[in-house]
């Protein structure tokens, strides 16, 4: 059989095992921003780590949901849709860097670095701070505006209607 369109490497393990490897990694991009994997895995993860930052960079809720669904950490989705995207503002792809480290001494495997490359400007949680305030402030403004509103009570209305009767 030929691999013709085929893309990606199969480690040899089959599909379910492969895609766990993978969520699993990716998981661990987000959250660290860096980690030490074999080089063949570290170009496969920047590969699918690439288009979760593109839909990420969406910011609708589609999209959010699908990185959502294709992380194992909740908290790893919600700190790549949240702040992570605002340091590639800069960039339309090329998100990580792979750099060689050598090999492994148990088996010989090339090991290698991945990093995000997040731009120079950038602040973690900066913009998740900035939007917190800004919520904040419009909570506040709706709590003070509302006027208050008066609630008739059942013992007040018979009072009222036998009132208008004595009245007549």
């Amino acid at each position: 059989m030929h691999r013709h369109s085929n893309i990606g490497k199969k480690f040899s393990r089959a599909a379910a095992p492969r895609r766990a490897l993978m969520r699993g990694l990716v998981d661990s991009l987000i959250l660290y921003e860096r980690i030490e994997t074999t080089e063949i895995k570290a170009k496969e993860l920047a590969r699918i780590f690439d288009k979760l930052v593109t839909k990420a960079k969406k910011q609708d809720l589609h999209n959010y949901r699908q990185v959502l669904s294709f992380t194992i950490n909740p908290i790893a989705a919600e700190k790549l849709n949240t702040d992570l995207v605002h340091g590639f503002q800069t960039r339309n792809s090329g998100y990580t860097r792979v750099v060689k480290t050598g090999k492994r001494l148990g088996d010989g495997a090339e090991m290698a670095v991945i990093e995000l490359i997040l731009d120079a400007d950038y602040k973690p949680g900066a913009k998740q701070a900035e939007a917190k305030k800004t919520v904040a402030k419009k909570t506040t403004k709706k709590t003070s505006a509302k006027p208050a509103t008066k609630v008739k009570t059942a013992k007040t209305k018979t009072a009222a209607v036998t009132a208008s009767k004595g009245a007549k």
